[in-house]
């Protein structure tokens, strides 16, 4: 990231983040049951759930475009890498839990992580049965994690890309898998680390997770829920990042949770509702499902968008469009810390991110050419949100 040998030892300032006991969103642990991986939008439309074309169109959203598809492609093999066996002996290292989950954060950082959080795994933070993300109705199998903490770690999507793009259009599903394959790096090269440190670990990325994102993020202090669905928006990054875990049973100290006044700041601006072209992100108010309070969203238009964009490669409109998801200039900055900090601040952030034309796309920042796989052959595709073209193209 730009200025990154400037940086302290943590990309962003988190020890200026609000902590709290417990999250800014109310979980009811005692009523929240744990969910299948066959019950998310992806995988019911890998197994027809939502018809013949979004079943068909699974298999080819992501490598239609062959950057991402490059992308996908050097995820899926690293997954016989995510667990192994932990060294006989533990490493002469300290015991003390703080400076373990310090030198694991170097670690994490060392290895270009752009935020990490450490929280004890909540039991209901993990599947209850995993499937083949390949193969859906190859049946399931029950999942049990003996780790007492997990370690998330973040990665950016890159701003000038999100500038530049629509939202939805044929970069998009790069940029999801740029920061899912990085992810899912990071956490592999930390799981076999703690493991040589003789302690278990196994690492967790998409499509490849035992765990639930969300309530990790949440209790590792990384962010708090947004009206974006089931997404975390992080204070500094907003929503523009794709996460990976770390169980283990490395002793180590969990960070607690944060309050920088996302709540009130999702209940008053609802522009993700607005510009979601699917018109799966509800502009009302939160309600309680499977123990959390949260805001709706209707997972099957969503999926629909996202597997099924004819006129692009997935979907990422909302994380474009939503004001937190700003550079990290020293404008954005003293912007942040306003709306961190007065509700008015939050009000005013709300009505100039429109009046500055923030979630356009800048054409003229496009480094990407428009392509579609189309049975093996790569064409520029016949439906095209622009006709603007990328650097050297003379159209």
């Amino acid at each position: 990231m730009s200025g990154y040998h400037k940086r302290d030892w943590e990309t962003f300032p988190m020890d200026r983040i609000k902590r709290v006991d417990r999250p800014t969103t109310i979980i009811d642990a005692a009523k929240v049951q744990r969910v299948r991986e066959r019950d998310g939008g992806f995988m019911k439309a890998a197994s027809g759930d939502y018809g013949p074309v979004l079943q068909r169109e699974f298999r080819r959203f992501v490598p239609k475009h062959p950057l991402s598809g490059s992308l996908s492609w050097m995820r899926n093999a690293m997954k016989p890498l995510l667990d192994g066996m932990a060294a006989d002996h533990e490493a002469p290292l300290p015991k003390d839990p703080a400076a373990l989950s310090r030198h694991i954060k170097e670690n994490a950082y060392f290895l270009r992580a752009d935020a990490v959080g450490i929280c004890e795994l909540p039991r209901y933070a993990v599947y209850s049965h995993r499937i083949d993300f390949y193969n859906p109705t190859a049946g399931e199998q029950v999942i049990e994690l003996p780790y007492k903490y997990a370690i998330a770690v973040l990665i950016d999507q890159d701003y000038r890309t999100s500038r530049a793009y629509t939202g939805s259009d044929w970069i998009s599903n790069a940029m999801s898998m740029l920061s899912y394959t990085t992810s899912g790096f990071i956490a592999i090269i930390l799981a076999d680390y703690i493991r040589r440190l003789g302690y278990p670990a196994k690492a967790h990325y998409a499509p490849f997770y035992d765990v639930v994102l969300p309530p990790i993020l949440l209790m590792a202090g990384l962010g708090e829920m947004s009206r974006i669905g089931d997404s975390v928006l992080h204070p500094f990054l907003g929503a523009r990042f794709k996460g990976a875990v770390v169980t283990t049973n490395l002793p180590l100290l969990p960070d607690k949770p944060i309050d920088f006044g996302l709540q009130d700041f999702c209940a008053k601006c609802k522009k993700c509702a607005r510009e979601c072209p699917s018109g799966a992100i509800s502009d009302g108010g939160k309600e309680i499902h499977n123990g959390y309070e949260k805001w709706p969203v209707d997972v099957r238009k969503c999926t629909a968008m996202r597997v099924g964009n004819q006129k692009g490669s997935g979907c990422g409109t909302c994380i474009k469009v939503c004001p937190w998801s700003k550079p990290y200039t020293p404008f954005h900055r003293a912007v942040g810390w306003a709306m961190r900090h007065s509700g008015l601040a939050r009000s005013l952030a709300i009505w100039g991110d429109d009046l500055m034309g923030y979630g356009k796309p800048h054409y003229e920042d496009k480094w990407w050419p428009d392509l579609e796989d189309v049975g093996g052959v790569l064409q520029i595709p016949a439906r095209r949100q622009s006709k603007k073209p990328w650097i050297g193209d003379e159209e």
